[in-house]
């Protein structure tokens, strides 16, 4: 099972995930929410970012835009998450690889340390 958080869980793109998340049975043993403010959505706390709101996570999903994925993806990847990062903010970083899943699947696999690795058209993946 996985610790799971959703950044823009209550976004038009979020909510989309959490829906395929649920109908494909994604294990998750723990689902984190992230919004801009705090709310409460499908009965489940929406919480605000902060620089520890990842620890224990497995996997993050970013979809809130590219200056989020920007200040918080690598602070996720440090807290030794898998980051999923649907913005654009390092699609054309020269040191990250962008993987299509369809394409090149095994590219998420070939992280160093905290480098991240795009994903499209879906997103962008960090490991640490």
């Amino acid at each position: 099972m996985n610790n799971v958080g959703i950044v823009g869980a209550t976004g038009a793109v979020g909510k989309e995930l959490i829906s395929i998340l649920e109908e494909r049975n994604f294990p998750i043993d723990k689902l984190r929410l992230f919004a801009s403010t705090e709310k409460v959505y499908q009965n489940q706390k929406v919480h605000t970012l902060s620089d520890e709101s990842f620890d224990g996570l497995d996997i993050v999903f970013f979809s809130a835009g590219s200056v989020v994925s920007r200040k918080y993806a690598q602070k996720a990847a440090d807290a030794g998450a898998v980051v999923i990062d649907n913005s654009s903010a390092f699609r054309l970083a020269y040191d990250i690889p962008l993987v299509v899943p369809e394409v090149n699947p095994q590219d998420i696999k070939n992280t160093a340390g905290s480098s991240p690795i795009p994903t499209a058209p879906l997103s962008s993946c960090w490991s640490r």
